[in-house]
């Protein structure tokens, strides 16, 4: 199973991986997520699309709006795949967003306000394999934190399965996950990253709390099994700001 990546390009690697593998198990709507907040969504899908290589003009790319659609097609004019936008149209316009010969569809960068739009397309899209690279769809100040977002969850959010996740907490912790593998918490130790658990589904903030001041203790002073090189999410950053600029 991989392990905490040493780079931004090994986690878009690991991540294609996670991914392809996820659909060749018959998945069809996954979810992946580069979560740091320095993070530029577009050297990110500039790297993540050559999973698709093979589906060419079958594939077809979503921006959140028009804008971000009309920069794509600029650098990325020599692209055989389509680009469009979520948009907030009428349902004339969203019917037409899918046609039939669209095989597989990447989501990029899609956020909670888009989530009713995004929702109705994916409708459209029924069983066809969809992926959304770096979402940001559970926004409660949209979503909401009541009835209305609970369906929402039900009914759409819960369907989308996470199949790559690495999120640094801090400096020194991690949640990690890469399909088929568990989800995982990842600790700076003395020297070394050690991972102090391995948990089926994803860990609730309470939870991961708990699973920290456990790690705590039990890292402390001890040489565990060791994980990657320290200050592994220090580079990342830095590797990061340097993609940025």
């Amino acid at each position: 199973m991989p392990e905490l990546p040493n780079s931004l390009e090994e986690a878009i690697a690991q991540s294609r991986a996670a991914t392809k593998a996820a659909l060749d198990d018959g998945y069809t709507r996954l979810q992946v997520d580069l979560l740091f907040p320095e993070l530029k969504f577009m050297p990110v899908a500039e790297q993540f699309l050559p999973l698709f290589t093979e589906y060419e003009s079958r594939l077809k790319v979503f921006f959140a709006d028009a804008g971000a659609a009309a920069l794509a097609r600029r650098d990325w004019a020599d692209a055989t795949f389509q680009i469009s936008d979520i948009g907030t149209g009428r349902a004339a316009s969203i019917q037409s967003k899918i046609q039939p010969e669209d095989e597989i569809v990447l989501f990029i960068a899609p956020t909670s306000v888009e989530v009713p739009q995004l929702e109705k397309i994916c409708a459209i899209i029924g069983d066809r394999p969809t992926i959304f690279l770096n979402p940001r769809l559970e926004d409660a100040g949209i979503v909401g934190i009541g009835y209305a977002a609970r369906q929402t969850r039900e009914r759409f959010l819960n369907t989308i399965e996470s199949c790559y996740y690495l999120r640094p907490i801090d400096n020194e912790t991690a949640l990690f996950r890469s399909y088929p593998g568990q989800w995982e918490v990842w600790v700076e130790n003395s020297d070394t990253w050690v991972k102090i658990a391995e948990l089926p589904k994803k860990p609730s903030g309470d939870e991961l709390d708990l699973i920290l001041m456990k790690g705590q203790s039990q890292t402390t002073g001890k040489d565990n099994t060791p994980g990657k090189k320290p200050g592994v999410f220090k580079s990342l950053q830095r590797f990061i700001r340097a993609l940025n600029n």
